[in-house]
Formats: C-alpha cells, sequence, structure tokens
C-alpha cells in the first residue's frame, strides 16, 4: 500500500535526476517538463505528499506527440488518485478509492483496463514513501510510521537536501514506481491527468511492517520495458513487476499522519527513545485535553494516596467509548 509520499524537488532537478540512455545514442537523455493545467491543479514540492495532490510523473513521449518516439520520455503533472473517464460532474466527488490499484485482477478491471490497455502506463516519481505498520493490532493513531526510499551513496542522507549535491552533479535515487494514468474531461473540455500507484502482496523484510507494497521499478531497463508500450505490450509489462530486493526505511515521527502537516520533519528520523508522536517523551499522549488533565490528576492523588475522583473519571470513560471509529473510504469494486 503507498497512501503518502515525499517529493521536494523543483521541474529542473527531477529533469536532471530522470537522465536515461536511449538505445543507439552515447550521450544520456533529459526528460523535457511538460506542465499541464489540470483543472487549476498545480504541482507544489512536498514533505507531505497526499492523494489529490499533483506530482510529476515518467510517461512515453507518444502519449502527447504522434511524431515522437515511444522510448522517449516526459515528465507531466498529474493528479494522485485516478478519475474514472465516465465520472460526471464534479471530479472529486467520484467516490472510489483509486489511489492505488491491486495488480491481481487489475487487467479485468473496468477501471483500470482499460488505461492499461490503452499504453497509459507511467512511473511516480519520489524520493520516498510513508507506511505505517499494520501488521500489529493498533490503532491508526498509534501506527509506527516509517520513512522508505532507495539506497543512496555513503554521504547521502534523505532527511539532508544539502548532502545530495544536485547542483554540483550529485545523482539522487528516486524511487520509481509503476503505475496507470488516465484522462477526464470536464463539461468545459478541460483536461485533468490522474493516475494511480500498482500494487501487490509484500516479500521480505518489509512484510513486517505492511501486507502490501508498491511496485517499485528498480533498474532502468524495468523503467523502460514499463514506459514503452509500442516495444512492450501489457502482458509483458505486467510481468515485470516484481518485488523491490532493495529498500531502506528508518522511523518516523506521526507528524506525518496529517496530510495538511508538510513541514521538513515529516522525513526526519525518529530519534531513539523518544515516541512518534513528537511529545520528545516515550509512550501514547492521549489528544484530549479532558483525558491530559485527568492523568495529570490521577498521577498527582496516586502518588499523594488520595482517592481518585469518580465525576471525572466518569466522564473521560464515557468520552474513550464515544472515541470516532477510523472511517475505511469506499474501494474499487472491480479490484479485489
Amino acid at each position: 500500500m503507498c497512501g503518502r509520499t515525499c517529493l521536494t524537488l523543483e521541474p529542473k532537478e527531477l529533469e536532471s535526476c530522470c537522465k536515461y540512455n536511449k538505445s543507439g545514442q552515447n550521450k544520456p537523455k533529459q526528460p523535457r517538463y511538460r506542465n499541464e493545467f489540470n483543472c487549476g491543479k498545480k504541482y507544489v514540492p512536498s514533505f507531505n505528499v497526499a492523494p489529490t495532490d499533483v506530482t510529476p510523473v515518467l510517461v512515453s513521449a507518444l502519449h502527447f506527440d504522434e511524431s515522437a518516439d515511444s522510448a522517449d520520455r516526459l515528465l507531466v503533472p498529474m493528479m494522485w488518485g485516478m478519475v474514472p473517464r465516465w465520472h460526471k460532474g464534479d471530479f472529486r466527488k467520484h467516490g472510489l478509492t483509486t489511489n492505488n490499484c491491486r495488480l491481481e485482477g487489475l487487467a479485468f478491471s473496468k477501471l483500470y483496463g482499460p488505461p492499461l490497455a490503452s499504453g497509459q502506463r507511467c512511473v511516480i516519481l519520489c524520493e520516498g514513501f510513508y507506511e505505517w505498520q499494520t501488521v500489529k493490532p493498533l490503532k491508526p493513531s498509534e501506527r509506527a510510521a516509517f520513512y522508505v526510499h532507495a539506497p543512496q551513496a555513503e554521504k547521502v542522507k534523505m532527511e539532508d537536501k544539502s548532502t545530495w549535491q544536485l547542483e554540483t552533479g550529485g545523482q539522487l535515487q528516486l524511487l520509481r514506481i509503476a503505475g496507470l494514468f488516465d484522462v477526464w474531461n470536464d463539461e468545459n473540455g478541460d483536461k485533468l491527468y490522474s493516475y494511480t500507484v500498482i500494487t501487490f502482496e509484500t516479500e521480505g523484510q518489509f512484510a513486517s511492517i505492511h501486507h502490501r507494497s508498491p511496485a517499485i521499478l528498480e533498474t532502468d531497463a524495468q523503467v523502460s520495458d514499463w514506459l514503452d508500450f509500442k516495444r512492450v505490450p501489457a502482458n509483458r509489462a505486467l510481468n515485470l513487476l516484481q518485488p523491490c530486493q532493495a529498500l531502506k526505511w528508518y522511523r518516523v515521527s506521526n507528524v506525518v499522519n496529517n496530510s495538511r502537516n508538510k513541514s521538513d520533519q515529516c522525513n526526519k528520523p525518529l530519534e531513539q527513545g523518544k515516541s512518534g508522536d513528537g511529545s520528545g517523551k516515550s509512550g501514547v499522549v492521549p489528544k484530549s485535553k479532558m483525558m491530559q488533565s485527568w492523568l495529570i490528576v490521577k498521577k498527582r492523588k496516586h502518588d499523594d494516596g488520595e482517592e481518585k475522583p469518580p465525576a471525572l473519571e466518569g466522564t473521560v470513560k464515557q468520552e474513550l467509548k464515544t472515541e470516532p471509529v477510523d472511517k475505511k473510504p469506499k474501494p474499487d469494486p472491480d479490484v479485489p
């Protein structure tokens, strides 16, 4: 599963980081950034990219230029969360969860099958993605958050952009994730490009964190084969998607839980011995101010050997009982 990513590079920096070798040419090529209106939605570099945000993805240039070579590439900003091409009305209200699509059954899906058949394959770029440990029975607010990234050169630190040395030709190793994109038209004829991340069952060490993983393309050859839909047919392209063998991750603060938190604290490694909630203390700090006050009083009364205040305790118990249950979005009915 992939529910949050990190991409802080500007378009020019992305062009530099996405150089590729084309058959018959000695000099590496650089994909051109092609801006799109996307119904007014723009790409904004962020430490906490969430679904409905716009990020640049790699696509074959042939999708935008009939005279182009299918091996050539473009960087095109698209919205995360595929909007069904048949949807009418507000693009934000189609009611389906399309941030990720399962590899299993993808080709037969009414939503994802047509883009796959049309060769609308893309590569989602990010410096890393966030994942929450779901293999343990914990509430969402208590789950450990991790930042997952590609292996880097020895001196490169993912949380410190000054170590990337992009201005002097340094090459940051981005994660490249296989996805599909589609085009939706509003009533005025404006286009919105949107994408979904392909996922499958996790294998290896990452299974201790989450049971599903994004389909990461580890080699340049895999990226070329996934994008070049004229040379590589859909069934062969799907067979390219295999569990990633080289991933790194470290725990981060749960400040990333809130998609409105876009600060550089999101991908900072969590200091050993500190909790993930940003409090600097071990254990979980209650969200409710009433609960925090009650715990402070309770501890003081306990230390002094006094009785617990029953009225307040009853109020807090009632509050705990009425704590809102996590709401799950409506899934895509075509995808298992």
